[in-house]
């Protein structure tokens, strides 16, 4: 299928070198969902040039992406990188006019950029602060994300990076009651089970809160990437060419695209 692609858009004119985005558009079909995702890195490296996963994602499967820059260390600080995932989205909602050219809008990213996810889903008051409704988001993913406090905002708080830390800057310090009654969108969480020290526990951790808290089980995908280690699953293709990582991303964004 053939790409439209848009390239070096700034989503913040005040900070035009970081708050840049590209999108990738399928030819020729109307309204298709619409992917945000958030480069990993740890907040310290990795940009927002479409990787070739997310590419096929448009091309095989006809889901539109927008990847996105943010501010990172060492010249950022929290929560400047989630004020920025918070100001893309909130652009492409309110000046490229989303709703209106996706059928679906998900967010997603991987590792620090599932950080970054979890962040705005949990964290309603950046979306909020950037002037964007959070309902108007249909689904997220978190792939490998850090649902404690990321570890290089621990070195900036001047902690051990090994810490296990719930605070402000942690996407579990913000759940906090129950979902019961309250909407809620389809969520996937995608992890290893060779991940980092402790992610898959923490991501594990997340999936328990969100059930203690009465989140719709319906409604969360938890997928174990056997025989990977950290993201290492993003770029892997099987001996026909198929990205398995962004054919689980499609499954999950077109099913919840069709309920």
């Amino acid at each position: 299928m053939k790409l439209n692609w848009r390239r070096d858009l700034v989503y913040d004119p005040a900070l035009p070198e970081s708050c840049r985005m590209e999108i990738c558009e399928p030819e020729g079909i109307s309204r298709p969902p619409l992917l945000v995702y958030f480069h990993g890195g740890g907040l310290e490296g990795g940009n927002y040039h479409m990787p070739a996963y997310l590419e096929y994602l448009c091309a095989e499967h006809g889901i539109a992406c927008a990847s996105a820059e943010y501010r990172m260390y060492p010249s950022a600080r929290f929560p400047d990188f989630v004020e920025d995932a918070a100001r893309a989205v909130s652009w492409l909602l309110n000046e490229w006019h989303a709703r209106d050219r996706y059928s679906r809008v998900f967010v997603g990213g991987s590792s620090a950029g599932g950080y970054l996810s979890q962040m705005l889903c949990f964290a309603e008051e950046y979306l909020l602060k950037a002037g964007t409704d959070p309902s108007l988001i249909d689904g997220y993913v978190f792939n490998a994300g850090q649902p404690t406090t990321h570890y290089n905002v621990l070195r900036e708080q001047g902690m051990d990076t090994r810490c296990v830390r719930v605070d402000q800057a942690a996407p579990l310090w913000h759940i906090t009651r129950s979902f019961r009654d309250r909407r809620t969108v389809p969520l996937l969480i995608i992890a290893a089970d060779n991940d980092m020290v402790n992610r898959l526990e923490q991501n594990r951790m997340l999936h328990a809160a969100l059930l203690h808290f009465d989140y719709p089980p319906e409604k969360i995908v938890f997928r174990l990437m056997e025989g990977f280690r950290h993201c290492a699953y993003n770029g892997w293709q099987d001996a026909q060419g198929r990205y398995l990582f962004a054919d689980i991303m499609a499954d999950f964004i077109l099913r919840s695209t069709q309920a």
